[in-house]
């Protein structure tokens, strides 16, 4: 029986992380690992609790691929930066990103789609961002 391809898992491949710019800016980054890529059209991004809401995500334009599983998409390779407009976060109060993503390995394999929760810091009025918060943080997996 021949061993299929050694495949990242998922949030090694697609590593998340973000920050909140100041109360109307959330800023979003996939940094995708070589070999891989992810569907321009399969981003979803949004912030609870309420007041805070988020507005439309901000996405840069893709590169056009004809994908075998979705036809042609758009996709994103390399780093991909989101920003995500916001209304209602208060300075100083916490909110929590919920961010939905679907991509793919260059062997042929897709992986299911994947939703992820952040939790964030608006930065207090005048301050400036706090570093980004990671996903999983480097060396750490769901799997250890």
């Amino acid at each position: 029986m021949a061993a299929g391809p050694n495949l990242l898992p998922a949030e090694q491949a697609f590593r998340l992380s973000a920050r909140v710019l100041d109360p109307s800016t959330l800023e979003v980054r996939y940094n995708i690992a070589d070999g891989y890529y992810l569907y321009r059209d399969k981003l979803r991004m949004s912030v609870e609790p309420p007041p805070a809401a988020s507005g439309a995500p901000l996405l840069p334009p893709g590169q056009v691929i004809e994908d075998a599983f979705f036809g042609k998409v758009q996709t994103y390779r390399g780093l991909v930066v989101v920003r995500v407009p916001l209304s209602g976060a208060r300075p100083g109060t916490g909110l929590t990103l919920v961010a939905d993503s679907q991509g793919c390995a260059d062997v042929g394999v897709c992986y299911p789609p994947q939703s992820q929760r952040l939790a964030l810091k608006v930065p207090a009025a005048g301050a400036s961002p706090e570093p980004p918060v990671e996903a999983v943080p480097a060396g750490k997996s769901f799997f250890n």
